[in-house]
């Protein structure tokens, strides 16, 4: 019987089209894989930056040796299921502050701890003997406290501020699960040598981070700006392993880490949408 023109207008198609070899089979699916692999690489390059901004962080209005400054402590809540119910900061006893009043924060109290010096500074024509070395803020209540996806932020007035490059405030971070994390490690400066500390804190494993490295938990550190300098604005904390100045605007930082992500985002959606196109065109010539 002869074949009918639709039969035989099938089977021509059938005919023509290219075999699917194992080699070809392979290779798609190569290719696919990589193209998911590759999507996937892109989206943490933007992911782990941006979670290595969530740390506590200290900033000032202006931040002038010898004069006084507004710090402010920002603390990001970086858990899922737990809330941050209390901040220990740990003040500078090697370089003592002389005056700190503490701006009353709603939902939260404080208390300050005093240290005697083995050696009294003067301040305003006074003998100080006794200064601050350690503040603590604590959640009245569960609902006060710093909230997963949430952050807050924690005022001093200090000074006058002594005559260095930065200052170094060791932060303990409890939360509502009983975890504290320990914001204590120091940078190394320049040269590789580790910026000074008074040792009452220290990490569990006592490692300190080497050269150019950037610590897991790095402690908040305030650059200050040197009597008669030009002031270009707020003080931010100090950057570099260097120990550096260097004034970075919280806007720029918060604007670098949204074009990260925004970029990963695109890539994630140009190589799955690649990798779509690839099985389809693997079903079509199997």
């Amino acid at each position: 019987m002869p074949a009918r023109p639709g039969q035989a207008g099938a089977a021509h198609g059938r005919a023509s089209r290219t075999p699917r070899t194992p080699r070809m089979v392979r290779a798609l699916r190569r290719a696919a894989r990589g193209l998911v692999v590759a999507a996937v690489a892109a989206c943490l390059v933007a992911v782990l930056p941006a979670a290595a901004f969530a740390h506590v962080k200290v900033t000032a209005d202006t931040a002038v040796q010898g004069g006084y400054a507004a710090l402010t402590f920002r603390v990001p809540n970086e858990r899922d299921d737990a809330s941050t119910t209390k901040i220990e900061v740990q003040l500078p006893v090697d370089f003592p502050l002389a005056s700190v009043s503490v701006k009353p924060h709603p939902g939260w109290s404080y208390a300050i701890e005093k240290t005697t010096l083995a050696t009294p500074i003067e301040s305003h024509g006074a003998k100080i003997g006794e200064v601050a070395s350690k503040i603590t803020w604590t959640a009245s209540g569960e609902d006060s406290g710093i909230k997963p996806g949430e952050y807050d932020e924690f005022s001093v007035s200090a000074g006058p501020l002594p005559e260095t490059d930065r200052l170094t405030f060791k932060t303990l971070q409890h939360y509502s699960d009983g975890e504290v994390v320990r914001w204590i490690q120091e940078q190394s400066d320049g040269d590789g040598e580790q910026s000074g500390g008074d040792g009452e804190q220290s990490d569990g494993d006592g490692e300190q981070s080497g050269g150019d490295e950037e610590p897991e938990r790095p402690a908040p550190v305030l650059g200050l700006t040197a009597k008669g300098a030009a002031v270009p604005g707020p003080a931010p904390a100090a950057g570099s392993a260097a120990g550096s100045a260097a004034v970075v605007s919280e806007s720029g930082t918060d604007t670098g880490v949204a074009w990260a992500i925004g970029l990963s985002a695109a890539s994630l959606v140009i190589c799955l949408g690649c990798a779509a196109a690839l099985a389809l065109r693997w079903r079509r010539t199997g």
